[in-house]
């Protein structure tokens, strides 16, 4: 599997690239194709970042990481 750094992931937010990841627990995901991301917002989340410790504050759970698809691993 690909490796990224932070740096790396920055840039798929959505404005500096079309691509729009995410990475939660060190899995980095493809989050481009949800309405939900549209141009890398998520409520007052955004994207290009590790949500691990934000994720203790949403309406979900990690299970709705489940539904995209992993390009990578965060380093």
């Amino acid at each position: 599997m690909k490796e990224y750094t932070k740096s790396q992931l920055a840039l798929r937010n959505g404005q500096d690239r079309d691509e729009i990841w995410v990475a939660f627990q060190g899995q980095i995901y493809d989050v481009t194709k949800s309405r939900l991301w549209k141009n890398g917002k998520h409520y007052e989340h955004w994207a290009g970042q590790d949500l691990t410790e934000e994720l203790a504050d949403a309406p979900h759970s990690e299970t709705v990481f489940a539904k995209f698809d992993i390009v990578g691993k965060l380093l």
